[in-house]
């Protein structure tokens, strides 16, 4: 998304936060591609002759300035924490990071894994033994550049698991209707929605008996995890008109604003899957 400079309304943080997650998507997508792994698939090519170590520090710099706004808010010196990062970013972009990010991390100071930590709100202190490979990769790249490395639908933050729609795997059409569809959204309705469009990787992951009961649960990084996200058939266009049928059916047993809501917004959903030609 890009601010339309002919829009009527005023431009809003959102607006602008939009815009950076897009640009630092971009960015560190073509890191990570120069270090063989996938970035985010609805990222845009970089078109700059900028130096792309330039554009790190300089798109990091941009993200941060805006989130100083929102997540970062409360942080103290937070100005020094975000040169910090900057630095950890350069170091691990030249000293190959991107290719082995627990040999990287575990050859940071104290002071340096800090900082880490503060950036992507760890509870713990890092112990970088314990990290998967994904886990320690989205340690080193800003939090709205992280990547599903291995399409579970889970995407981790060093031990930490978090659920995301649009995720890196998602294509730039079903992205594009996405964005569109929440336009002007607040960032609470849409967290709500973004959870119901990834409920079947949940779902998927539950154990059941003969009878149909709930018995248990798979956790992520278990051997029969599955993400039904990333079956070729899976159609994002079905599952909004799931969620429309759903509505329908239990529209008496609903308050009515709600359902109104809630059917507009899958039904204009799938109308934008529809427009951008996803499936």
């Amino acid at each position: 998304m890009r601010i339309d400079h002919r829009q009527t309304g005023p431009v809003t943080l959102d607006d602008h936060r939009r815009v950076q997650n897009q640009n630092v998507q971009s960015v560190f997508s073509e890191v990570l591609n120069q270090f063989g792994r996938d970035g985010y698939a609805n990222a845009e090519p970089l078109s700059s002759d900028v130096p792309l170590e330039s554009q790190i520090e300089q798109s990091w710099t941009d993200w941060y300035r805006v989130e100083r706004l929102g997540r970062y808010q409360a942080t103290e010196d937070a100005d020094a924490l975000g040169v910090s990062f900057a630095g950890v970013l350069s170091d691990a972009y030249e000293q190959g990071g991107y290719a082995a990010p627990k040999k990287f991390l575990g050859g940071l100071d104290q002071e340096s894994l800090e900082t880490v930590q503060a950036i992507h709100g760890l509870v713990d202190p890092i112990q970088v033994n314990s990290l998967s490979e994904e886990g320690a990769l989205n340690l080193l790249v800003p939090p709205a550049a992280q990547v599903d490395l291995n399409r579970d639908g889970i995407t981790q933050s060093g031990i930490a698991n978090s659920i995301r729609f649009p995720d890196s795997t998602t294509s730039p059409e079903v992205t594009a209707a996405w964005d569109e569809a929440t336009e002007g959204m607040s960032w609470g309705e849409r967290a709500i929605y973004e959870l119901r469009m990834k409920l079947p990787v949940l779902t998927a992951n539950f154990i059941t008996n003969g009878d149909g009961q709930i018995v248990g649960q798979r956790e992520p990084g278990d051997p029969d995890w599955v993400n039904p996200m990333t079956d070729p058939g899976y159609s994002y266009v079905d599952e909004a008109q799931g969620w429309i049928d759903y509505l329908d059916y239990f529209k008496n047993q609903m308050d009515p604003d709600q359902y109104a809501k809630d059917r507009s917004f899958f039904q204009s959903f799938k109308d934008k899957l529809v427009k951008h030609g996803a499936a």
